[in-house]
């Protein structure tokens, strides 16, 4: 039988320096439409594999780096880090439907919440840099004409046979570093819990 997820995730012990564990926060993420036919605006949601997949097993945990100079936010970091087990064969499918998601929402426009100003949102998607079975880090650019400078959201997917890893780093503007602050500390973490090949 595999090892629960939870023993899988970063531990304060495994976390580079400056990075702390947060609070355990509950969350209950409302289901919407799968990946394959959700609005292109569902890419910057929360919880993501928890609202449009359906999944085993999940455990998250999230994380920070508090910035060293409380007056350039962007040296810090933010972003959570979660396990996703599904059945035989389903992650490979789901990494498939993220894939053809990012091409199909290449470019899109958006409206913020709350009466917010239009936006220009453009996706890109590269390798992870990880040893696994499939990989990729989602990057999605959002420009509008109330800031010069854009905000960025980056997510990185680590399929490990029929686990699925995820690294979110939250939306932030002129971030220092992405997601490569925290993936492999997390890849090497849930190896060292049994999980991936081992």
């Amino acid at each position: 039988m595999p090892p629960r997820l939870a023993a899988g995730l970063l531990t304060s012990a495994q976390l580079l320096a400056g990075f702390q564990l947060l609070p355990d926060v509950p969350r209950s993420p409302a289901p919407r439409a799968p990946i394959m036919s959700m609005p292109c605006s569902d890419l910057v949601t929360d919880s993501f594999l928890a609202t449009h997949t359906q999944f085993l097993e999940e455990a998250w945990v999230s994380l920070e780096r508090p910035p060293t100079d409380p007056h350039d936010l962007a040296d810090g970091w933010y972003g959570e880090e979660t396990l996703d087990r599904y059945g035989p064969g389903q992650a490979a499918t789901v990494m498939t439907a993220i894939r053809g998601a990012a091409q199909r929402c290449a470019s899109y426009s958006d409206v913020l919440p709350l009466g917010g100003p239009a936006t220009q949102n453009t996706v890109s998607t590269k390798d992870a840099g990880v040893p696994a079975d499939d990989s990729l880090v989602l990057r999605i650019t959002v420009t509008s004409a109330d800031d010069n400078q854009p905000w960025v959201i980056e997510r990185a997917f680590v399929r490990e046979r029929d686990v699925l890893l995820t690294v979110d780093k939250l939306i932030e503007q002129a971030p220092v570093v992405g997601v490569e602050a925290v993936l492999p500390a997390a890849v090497a973490a849930y190896r060292a819990a049994g999980g991936g090949k081992g």
